[in-house]
């Protein structure tokens, strides 16, 4: 069984309870696919208010 990075998940639980103050808990709870989303999402937000929209999204591939 392959697990997920452990790298990429400190990055996901630190990016969604940095921004949306969320509980670490409730963030690491959360299945890889719906962190990744909110991930994705946010960043989304963040790159619309900082014009920078050219820019690759850090939790895309």
């Amino acid at each position: 069984m392959v697990g997920y990075p452990l790298d990429r998940l400190y990055e996901e639980v630190a990016f969604l309870t940095y921004y949306l103050h969320w509980d670490y808990t409730a963030v690491l709870n959360l299945e890889h696919a719906e962190r990744d989303r909110w991930c994705s999402e946010v960043s989304r937000i963040n790159q619309k208010l900082s014009g920078g929209e050219e820019q690759k999204n850090f939790f895309e591939a």
